[in-house]
């Protein structure tokens, strides 16, 4: 009898997050063993020094469709998400952050935008007159907003309008992510940025579409990820003027 195909693969890139992985999987879980779909879940650990892998293994026990990718060094975000989407098997993709910052039941929407010729499904908090974010780190929330700004300039030259460029909650058909994933070069931060520029170039049809968004206390994302993420924009910028994409 053939393998029945994935129906959707959920992305989970982690460093250090062994404290709070177990909670995300739960949810997860409870989510999908209520759907009629074929799915799998990929925890991507990104060179963790803590106990995550032990705890996503411990977890795999009662979840049968979940399996843990691991590298030994630190290699960033971007990386690690590219790493599960190119190993993923499932019509549609999705990553999504290891703190459960956007919950799972947000796929429901995200897949519906698909099945109606989206290619790219993001989701966004600064969609005009939605008010849909619970900060608990309000410095890095004000940063964030001025780094926005400057993401926002950059897509003034492509042919998509995108509010929110970095909730790490996104959704891509098999097609694009195969096509998106293998020519990322970004391993961190300024990754979704490059991943929406590859997208656009590529002419594949990209949704936003607001999502509740709680960003709880322990967020790995520290001042140093904004000087860094608004570097990495040049490089994108660079890659393009120098034909380093191969589309």
């Amino acid at each position: 009898m053939a393998k029945e195909q994935t129906y959707l693969s959920v992305i989970i890139p982690a460093y250090n997050e062994s404290s709070r992985i177990v909670e995300t999987l739960h949810e997860v879980q409870t989510f999908l063993d209520a759907q009629k779909y074929n799915s799998e879940v990929i925890v991507v650990d990104d060179g963790s020094t803590d106990k995550l892998y032990d705890v996503v293994l411990k977890h795999a026990k009662n979840m049968s469709y979940l399996k843990c990718i691991r590298y030994r060094k630190n290699r960033g975000k971007g990386y690690a998400v590219r790493e599960g989407m190119l190993q993923a098997e499932g019509i549609y993709r999705l990553f999504m952050d290891a703190d459960n910052s956007v919950t799972i039941d947000h796929v429901t929407k995200f897949i519906s935008e698909a099945q109606q010729g989206n290619d790219i499904v993001i989701g966004s908090i600064l969609i005009p007159n939605k008010q849909n974010a619970v900060e608990k780190n309000g410095l890095h929330r004000k940063i964030l907003r001025v780094c926005t700004r400057l993401v926002r300039s950059l897509f003034v030259r492509l042919n998509v309008t995108v509010y929110d460029t970095q909730r790490g909650f996104k959704l891509f058909t098999n097609q694009a992510a195969r096509r998106i994933f293998a020519l990322q070069k970004i391993e961190r931060f300024g990754f979704d940025v490059e991943l929406l520029v590859l997208g656009d170039k590529m002419q594949f049809k990209i949704k936003e579409v607001s999502v509740r968004w709680i960003n709880p206390e322990g967020s790995k994302v520290t001042l140093m990820s904004y000087p860094q993420s608004l570097f990495e924009l040049l490089v994108i910028q660079w890659n393009i003027m120098t034909h380093r994409y191969k589309f």
